[in-house]
């Protein structure tokens, strides 16, 4: 009975955890530049925390371009499936040098696992 009382006390203290899922096979060429730690920028922000986030505020200390900042809008559904889909298109000017992933599958499941990234 107290193992039992245990486990449902240690599942209840997890309960609220937010566990990221293993990314998509489309995440692949991501890694070259982004990582999925919060605060753990590469050549790319870290995408932890960016669902939801303003453009251009999600990674603390990454230097983004102007006009990712000024584009002043927030990383929702139709704003990153426009993004992923075509970066120079949907931000001119942006410093992200990736030219896109144009199967709509492979960008659901992006950002799908960007959601679980927090």
């Amino acid at each position: 009975m107290k193992l039992q009382l245990a486990a449902f006390a240690a599942a209840m203290a997890l309960a609220g955890t937010a566990w990221a899922a293993d990314p998509p096979a489309a995440f692949t060429p991501c890694k070259a530049c982004h990582k999925v730690e919060a605060g753990a920028n590469g050549v790319g922000p870290s995408l932890f925390g960016v669902v939801g986030s303003k453009a251009g505020t999600a990674a603390a200390g990454f230097k983004y371009s102007p006009t990712l900042v000024a584009w002043g809008k927030s990383w929702d559904d139709a704003n990153l499936a426009a993004y992923l889909a075509n970066p120079k298109e949907t931000i001119p000017g942006n410093k992200m040098v990736f030219a896109g992933t144009k199967n709509p599958d492979d960008v659901a499941a992006l950002i799908a696992y960007m959601k679980t990234l927090k």
